[in-house]
């Protein structure tokens, strides 16, 4: 599997170059793909996944592409990376401007991150209860609230207070996303659910 995933690298930093000097390291058990200063693929097991934004994540979900799951200490999360099938390596001019779509998206995220409040009580959801909280588990800003994501953020709070739920989940996306938690797109509120469901029925809450 080494050999297949060196290969994949060498295969998209080929094809990836238009866009670029692209640079490789580990990363999540894998390795990224990072253009500059952005990290906008992976490689894990010989696929290859793009970095969602939100203005790209709804075009990867159209081309069924597969949502990238990070498993750790027997914990499952969903990474917004999507996996490029074969269909979409068969095209490569769309996939070139998919991953440019996805360095673009990541530069606007940043610049917008750099233009937001950096107390998380400054964030929609957040109180100071919450935000102590957040501290507890090492994520002190928004910054580090949105790198995290709200699933992993999730799963620290889940370690350190076990009774908190579901609306918790969508407080914590709503916060990145800038939606309060009743107003999440439909979109963002089946995928949390789906994650929550499965956290729950299959144990992996008993589990560190």
């Amino acid at each position: 599997m080494l050999n297949a995933t060196k290969r994949r690298i060498d295969q998209a930093i080929t094809l990836f170059s238009p866009l670029g000097v692209i640079h490789s390291r580990p990363q999540f058990g894998g390795y990224s793909l990072s253009a500059g200063k952005v990290m906008f693929a992976l490689i894990a097991e010989g696929e290859l996944y793009l970095r969602a934004t939100r203005e790209t994540e709804e075009k990867m979900k159209t081309l069924h592409m597969q949502q990238f799951v990070y498993h750790k200490r027997g914990i499952e999360i969903l990474l917004r990376y999507f996996q490029v099938g074969d269909a979409l390596w068969q095209q490569p001019g769309q996939l070139i401007a998919l991953a440019g779509e996805s360095i673009v998206g990541v530069e606007s995220e940043k610049k917008k991150l750099s233009a937001e409040p950096i107390r998380l009580k400054d964030l929609p959801n957040i109180n100071l209860s919450m935000e102590r909280l957040l501290w507890q588990v090492g994520i002190k800003n928004s910054t580090e609230l949105r790198l995290q994501g709200a699933i992993s953020a999730y799963v620290k709070l889940y370690m350190l207070k076990r009774d908190i739920g579901l609306n918790i989940l969508f407080a914590l996306e709503g916060a990145i996303l800038g939606y309060h938690k009743a107003a999440l797109p439909d979109s963002s509120r089946h995928n949390l659910e789906l994650w929550f469901n499965s956290f729950k029925q299959e144990g992996w809450a008993a589990k560190e």
